[in-house]
C-alpha cells in the first residue's frame, strides 16, 4: 500500500516553499543552541489536560526565549500577551505556536467525533471541522491537537469517543476529512489552524480498554488495522502527528525509532512536525526503559520526535547533551527547522498578531450559520437502534412525558473535550420538547449522574402512566467518557435501568434518548424497551436535533461506527474479525443456549452469551425500509493494476422518504495469512423517496485488495474475492465473486 504523503510545503506555491525554505534557514543559522532548544519546548498556559509536571513561570519563559509554543489557553488577550513577549521583547522575535485541543468544535459545539462517524458521511466531519477552525483562528489559536485517529475495538477505552469507531477504512475517510476541515486550502488564511493527527501508533489498543496502559499489537494488525487512518491523514496533508503514551515492542511510541524514524518518516515520508503527547517524553522513566530525563531527551530527539509537550526533558537536558557530545546538533537543528517551517506556512512571520482580532472573533463565532451547521451534523448523526411497531415517529397530538435529568442536562450535551463550549449556548432535549409539543409533561426521574430517588420515581411513574408515549433521556454524564474515563461496565450508570423497568412497567410504550460517549451494554433495554435513538453528546443544538428525528421531520440516517456489545465479557468484539478453526457458525447451533451436544460445544463460542454483538457495526435503522434489488460486477476476473465496477441498486420499499447507507464490504477468500471475515471498502448515503430505487456505482482497485502478506509487504494475492453488499455489517444481503489473476 503506497502511501501518497503531501507534505505543508506540498501544499504552497513553488515561490512561497522558495521563501519559506530561504526564511527558515536563515533564522536556523542565527540561533544559539538555548535558543533552538527553546524552539521545541511547549509549555501549559492554564488549564491541566493531564498531570502536574512542574510549574514555569509562562512570561518569564518567553521573554528568556526557553519556550517555541504554548497550549491551554482561553483568553485572547492573555494569548495576544504571550506572542507580543516572544515577538517583540525576547531576543530572537520569533513568534510562538498556539495550541489547544478542538476535537469537536470550539466554541458551536458539534457531535462528539464518534457520533460524527456515525452519519457515515464525511462531509459532516469536515464540516464540523471547518466551522471549528474559523471559530478557533478567530480566537488566537493556531494548531489543534486533532484528529484523534485511533482504531478501538474496545468500547471501555473512554477516548473512544474522539475518534471514528472500530474500522480503520471508516476512521480514515473521516480522520483525512477533518483534516482538509481543519487545514483548508491555505494554512496562511485567517480561518484555518494546523490539524495533528494523533495518536501513533496502535494505542486504540489500550490492554482492558484501560486509559495509558500497555498496547501490545502484532505487526500485521499495526499495519492492517492502526496504521491507514494515519496514512490517510498524511495524503490529506496533515502537518503535524502526536505521539502516543503507549509502547510498541515495550519500547515507548515518543522514542521508538521503528516508528518515528523508521515507519512513520523514512517509509512514509512525512516531513512535518512530532510533537509528544502531554509529558510522555518524561514518562519514559515512568515505563523503565530511561534512568532520568537526560536518558529520555537523548532517546526522543534521536528517534525524531521534535516538540517536548510540558515535560521539561529537552529544555533542561538537550544543551548539555549536544555540548557533551552526546547528541549531535544537526538532531536538534532537524526539530526546529520543522518547527520554523510551521510557524512559517502559518503567515506567523508576516503577521504574528493575526489571529487576534476581537471584532473577527466576535463575528465569526457561534453565528446562525454554525448552529444551523452543528443542528445538521447532529441530526445525521443519530442512530435508531430499534424501533418495534413503529413507535417513532411521535404521533401528533398525543400526550407525551418526557423523563431523565439528561434530558434538561447542557453541560453533558457539550460531551468531553469540548473546548470552550459553554453550556448556556446549549438547547437542551426538554427545552424544544417543550416547544415543539403541545402537550407535555417533564418529570426529571433521575438525576444526571443515573441515581434515583422514591419521590423522582414516584412523580415519573405518574406522568408516564398518564401519558400516551414516553420520552426517556438515559445514559452517561459527559465525564464518564473522554481521556481518563475508562469503564470496566457498560450499562446505564446508577439506577436508570430500574427506572426504566418502573416506567416500561406501566404499559406505556417507551421510547429511550440515549447520551454517551461509547457503545454501551445495554441488553435488557434491547429486549424491553420497544424503541433506541442513540443520539451520543450531540452538541449546542441537542434539542432541535433530537426532536427533528423524534417528530419525523429528519429520517433517522446515521449508522454504529462501532459494535454494542451484549456485555463486556465479549470485548473486543468487532465486525471484521478472523475465523477460527472451530467457527460456531458452522456448527448449526443456537448459540443464545448453552451447547446442547458435543459438536456444539466444542466450537469457538461462549456457554452463556451470543458471539455476535447486541447492535453491530453498520447497524441502524430508518422510518422506512430498503432493499437491494441488483449487484453486479463489472467484470469476473480482473489482474493487477485494473480496476473493478460495483453497480448496487437500492430501493425504497416503505412508504416515507428516508436515507440508506449503502455498505460494501470485501472478503479475501484465502490469503497468505488468514484474512477478516468482512472488510468495508466503501460506502454511499443514498436518498430516496417512497417506491424510488436508485443504481449506485462503485470502482475498487488493487489497492483494496493489498493487505500485509507473509512476505511482510503489502501486496493483492491473486485468487478469489466476494464482494459483500447489505444494510450492515451482519446483514449482508448479496454476494457477488470475482477473481484476482496474475
Amino acid at each position: 500500500m503506497e502511501t501518497r504523503t503531501q507534505s505543508l510545503l506540498d501544499r504552497v506555491s513553488p515561490e512561497r516553499r522558495a521563501e519559506v525554505e530561504e526564511r527558515v534557514e536563515t533564522l536556523l543559522s542565527e540561533l544559539t543552541l538555548e535558543q533552538k532548544v527553546g524552539q521545541l519546548n511547549q509549555l501549559n498556559a492554564d488549564f491541566s489536560t493531564g498531570t502536574a509536571v512542574g510549574d514555569m513561570d509562562v512570561e518569564r519563559g518567553i521573554l528568556d526565549g526557553d519556550i517555541g509554543s504554548v497550549l491551554n489557553f482561553t483568553d485572547l488577550e492573555e494569548a495576544r500577551r504571550f506572542q507580543e513577549l516572544a515577538v517583540e521583547e525576547s531576543d530572537h522575535g520569533i513568534p510562538l505556536v498556539l495550541a489547544l485541543d478542538v476535537i469537536h468544535g470550539h466554541r458551536t459545539i458539534f457531535p462528539i467525533p464518534l457520533g460524527e462517524a456515525a452519519s457515515w458521511n464525511p462531509e459532516m466531519a469536515e464540516l464540523s471541522a471547518r466551522v471549528a477552525a474559523t471559530e478557533a483562528a478567530a480566537s488566537g489559536v493556531q494548531w489543534t491537537f486533532a484528529p484523534s485517529v485511533d482504531v478501538s475495538r474496545d468500547a471501555r477505552w473512554g477516548r473512544v469517543m474522539e475518534a471514528a469507531g472500530e474500522d480503520p477504512y471508516l476512521a480514515g475517510e473521516f480522520s483525512k476529512a477533518r483534516v482538509r476541515g481543519f487545514q483548508g486550502d491555505d494554512l496562511a488564511a485567517d480561518d484555518t489552524i494546523l490539524a495533528c493527527a494523533k495518536h501513533f501508533v496502535g494505542y486504540g489498543a489500550v490492554e482492558a480498554g484501560r486509559e495509558y496502559n500497555t498496547v501490545d499489537v502484532s505487526e500485521t494488525a499495526l499495519r492492517e488495522v492502526h496504521l491507514p487512518p494515519f496514512e490517510a491523514c498524511l495524503e490529506a496533508g496533515v502537518g503535524s502527528v502526536m505521539n502516543a503514551f503507549n509502547l510498541h515492542e515495550r519500547i515507548p511510541a515518543s522514542s521508538n525509532e521503528t516508528l518515528v524514524a523508521g515507519l512513520l518518516r523514512d517509509e512514509l515520508d512525512f516531513e512535518g512536525l512530532v510533537v509528544s503527547d502531554w509529558d510522555s517524553f518524561g514518562e519514559l522513566v515512568e515505563h523503565g526503559v530511561a534512568g532520568d530525563l537526560r536518558d529520555a531527551a537523548r532517546a526522543c530527539i534521536e528517534a525524531g520526535s521534535d516538540v517536548d509537550m510540558v515535560s521539561g526533558a529537552y529544555a533542561t537536558e538537550l544543551v548539555e547533551l549536544v555540548e557533551d557530545g552526546v547528541v549531535e546538533e544537526s538532531l536538534v537543528d532537524r526539530a526546529v527547522r520543522r518547527l520554523l517551517t510551521v510557524k512559517a506556512v502559518l503567515g506567523l512571520f508576516e503577521d504574528p498578531y493575526r489571529y487576534f482580532d476581537e471584532e473577527r472573533r466576535s463575528r465569526r463565532t457561534l453565528t446562525d450559520d454554525h448552529r444551523e451547521a452543528a443542528r445538521e451534523v447532529a441530526g445525521e448523526s443519530q442512530v435508531l437502534l430499534k424501533n418495534e411497531d413503529d413507535l417513532l415517529p411521535l404521533n401528533d397530538g398525543g400526550d407525551v412525558a418526557l423523563v431523565g435529568g439528561l434530558a434538561d442536562s447542557a453541560t453533558d450535551m457539550l460531551g468531553a473535550w469540548h473546548a470552550v463550549g459553554d453550556p448556556a449556548d446549549v438547547t437542551t432535549l426538554k427545552t424544544t420538547l417543550t416547544d415543539r409539543v403541545e402537550n407535555l409533561t417533564y418529570a426529571e426521574g433521575c438525576d444526571r449522574d443515573g441515581s434515583v430517588g422514591d419521590e423522582q420515581l414516584e412523580a415519573a411513574v405518574k406522568a408516564v402512566a398518564a401519558a400516551d408515549v414516553a420520552v426517556v433521556a438515559v445514559g452517561e454524564r459527559y465525564d464518564q467518557s473522554g481521556e481518563a474515563a475508562s469503564r470496566a461496565h457498560l450499562d446505564l450508570p446508577g439506577d436508570q435501568r430500574a427506572l426504566l423497568e418502573a416506567l416500561v412497567g406501566t404499559g406505556t410504550p417507551v421510547a429511550a434518548v440515549l447520551f454517551n460517549g461509547r457503545p454501551l451494554a445495554i441488553d435488557w433495554e434491547a429486549e424491553h424497551v420497544p424503541a433506541i435513538l442513540e443520539a451520543w453528546f450531540p452538541g449546542v443544538e441537542a434539542g432541535p436535533a433530537i426532536v427533528d428525528v423524534l417528530l419525523g421531520e429528519h429520517d433517522p440516517s446515521g449508522r454504529l461506527p462501532m459494535s454494542f456489545p451484549v456485555t463486556e465479557g465479549q470485548i473486543p468484539v468487532y465486525y471484521n474479525r478472523l475465523r477460527t478453526g472451530r467457527p460456531a457458525e458452522d456448527a448449526d447451533a443456537d448459540l443464545t443456549r448453552p451447547p446442547a451436544n458435543p459438536g456444539e460445544k466444542y466450537t469457538s463460542r461462549y456457554l452463556d452469551v451470543p458471539n455476535d454483538p447486541l447492535y453491530a457495526f453498520g447497524h441502524g435503522e430508518s422510518y422506512t425500509a430498503f432493499a437491494y434489488t441488483g449487484v453486479t460486477l463489472g467484470a469476473a476476473a480482473i489482474t493487477a493494476g485494473e480496476s473493478l465496477a460495483v453497480d448496487v441498486t437500492v430501493e425504497n420499499v416503505g412508504d416515507r422518504a428516508g436515507t440508506e447507507v449503502v455498505q460494501v464490504y470485501l472478503r479475501d477468500v484465502v490469503g497468505s495469512r488468514a484474512r477478516p471475515v468482512r472488510e468495508l471498502v466503501r460506502f454511499e448515503n443514498v436518498d430516496l423517496d417512497a417506491g424510488e430505487s436508485a443504481t449506485v456505482s462503485f470502482e475498487l482497485t488493487t489497492a483494496d485488495l493489498e493487505f500485509w502478506t507473509a512476505d511482510e509487504a503489502y501486496a493483492a494475492e491473486p485468487g478469489e474475492f466476494e464482494v459483500q453488499v447489505g444494510h450492515a455489517a451482519d446483514d449482508v444481503t448479496a454476494v457477488e465473486t470475482f477473481e484476482l489473476v496474475e
